[in-house]
């Protein structure tokens, strides 16, 4: 083993010191940053609705019932205050997205209305998976979006639960006590390239 390391070390040695015409690389100028398909008003909007979004996940974590609510409320702010007109894309991509909001609106209303963090929960559920067909609809291009399961979020028919994140790690909104990192990335949304 000794032998080959003193080997190569001569041979890189060699090569480092060799005369050989090297072939010339060009400089080839960085690429700008991808333009987003959106406007950046939108993006902005967008970005508001999707960190409201996150923060309503971290507190299924804590289970605090009155940040849950106020993130809730806040989604609800978010949606009705995105620009849709601005929305680059035909007019089936806008009719969709209009649709969508509305049924986020609507679920994040069921989910203020629920009693206990259980009902919640599966409000959250049904909402994550709107924002889901949301953000591939827009094609949100501001961020990776890991679209995150557990298979057994709700423990009376072995139902899964999904939830977003910006992250890859693991951490469940449905049984933080239990299995905080019990799940896997289901899916990445990323239209950043």
């Amino acid at each position: 083993m000794k032998k080959y390391f003193i080997y190569a070390a001569v041979v890189a040695l060699a090569a480092c010191g060799s005369k050989d015409n090297k072939p010339k690389v060009e400089d080839i100028p960085a690429a700008p940053l991808a333009n987003s398909k959106n406007s950046e008003t939108f993006n902005k909007a967008f970005t508001a609705l999707m960190d409201d979004y996150y923060h309503l996940k971290d507190n299924f974590i804590t289970e605090k019932d009155s940040i849950i609510n106020f993130y809730a409320q806040k989604i609800v702010k978010d949606a009705d205050a995105l620009p849709l007109a601005e929305l680059k894309g035909d007019a089936t991509i806008n009719d969709l997205a209009k649709s969508l909001v509305t049924s986020i609106k609507g679920e994040v209303e069921g989910l203020r209305g629920e009693k206990d963090i259980k009902g919640k929960r599966k409000s959250f559920n049904m909402l994550t998976s709107q924002v889901y067909d949301l953000v591939r609809t827009v094609k949100y291009d501001r961020e990776i979006v890991y679209h995150q399961h557990c298979p057994m979020a709700f423990t009376e028919g072995d139902e899964n639960g999904y939830w977003l994140s910006r992250s890859a790690d693991v951490k469940n909104p449905y049984l933080p006590k239990t299995m905080l990192t019990c799940g896997d990335v289901a899916d990445s949304l990323n239209y950043t390239k």
